[in-house]
C-alpha cells in the first residue's frame, strides 16, 4: 500500500484509464512486468513498475537534447498524445506511415539523424525500429503483454493499444521531462494541458 501512495497519480487514474490492461498473449519477455492474469484471460501489467519507469525514462530523456529525440507513433490512438508529447519536450515526431528510409537514407527528405528513438509499440512500428537498430541508436519504447523486448533497449510496460492509455502515459510523460528540467509542476501542467485533449483522435 505505501507503495501505491508514492505514485505519480492515484492507482485509480492508471486502471480507469486501463493502462494496466494487457493482451490474451505473454510474451516470455514481459512476464516479469505482469501482476497478475484475469478471469477472460486479459494479463494485466504491473502499475507500480508502469509508474517507476515513467520517471526513469524521464531522467533518461533529459540526458539527450530535445531535438535529437525521436517519437514515432503508427498507431492512430498514439498519433495525438505521441505528437503533443514531443510537441511539449520539444523533441521531433513522425505520425502516421513511417516513411523508409527516414532514418538511414540522407537523400529523402523524411531523413532526420537523431540520438534517441521512441516507439509508441514496437510492432506496429518496425519500420523505424529496425532503422534505428542498424544505425545503432538508443530505443525506448512503450510495450504491452505480448511486445517482444529484443531491440528495445528501455521498456515502458503500459496498455499500448488503447486510446485513454497512451494519452495518460504520454500526458505523464511530458509532466514528469519537464518536471526534471525545472520547467512545470503538477498543478501547472494540470492547468494547462488537459488530459481529455490529449485523448482526442483529430
Amino acid at each position: 500500500m505505501s507503495e501505491e501512495m508514492n505514485l505519480l497519480i492515484p492507482f485509480e487514474s492508471y486502471e480507469e484509464n486501463a493502462v494496466n490492461i494487457g493482451t490474451q498473449q505473454k510474451s516470455a519477455d514481459m512476464a516479469r512486468f505482469i501482476d497478475t492474469v484475469r478471469e477472460d484471460g486479459l494479463y494485466l501489467l504491473n502499475v507500480n513498475m508502469t509508474d517507476s519507469r515513467i520517471r526513469a525514462i524521464a531522467e533518461f530523456l533529459n540526458r539527450f537534447e530535445a531535438p535529437r529525440i525521436m517519437v514515432v507513433s503508427a498507431r492512430q490512438y498514439g498519433q495525438r498524445p505521441a505528437r503533443k508529447f514531443a510537441e511539449s519536450i520539444g523533441a521531433n515526431a513522425a505520425v502516421g506511415r513511417f516513411i523508409p528510409g527516414s532514418l538511414t537514407n540522407p537523400v529523402l527528405r523524411s531523413y532526420v539523424e537523431p540520438d534517441i528513438l521512441f516507439v509508441t509499440d514496437p510492432a506496429a512500428d518496425q519500420q523505424a525500429l529496425r532503422e534505428a537498430v542498424n544505425s545503432g541508436l538508443p530505443i525506448v519504447g512503450i510495450v504491452d503483454a505480448n511486445n517482444n523486448l529484443r531491440n528495445v533497449d528501455v521498456a515502458l510496460p503500459a496498455n499500448n493499444k488503447g486510446r485513454r492509455s497512451l494519452a495518460l502515459i504520454y500526458w505523464l510523460l511530458a509532466r514528469e521531462v519537464l518536471k526534471v528540467r525545472g520547467a512545470t509542476t503538477d498543478e501547472a501542467w494540470a492547468e494547462t494541458q488537459d488530459l481529455e485533449e490529449w485523448q482526442s483522435t483529430f
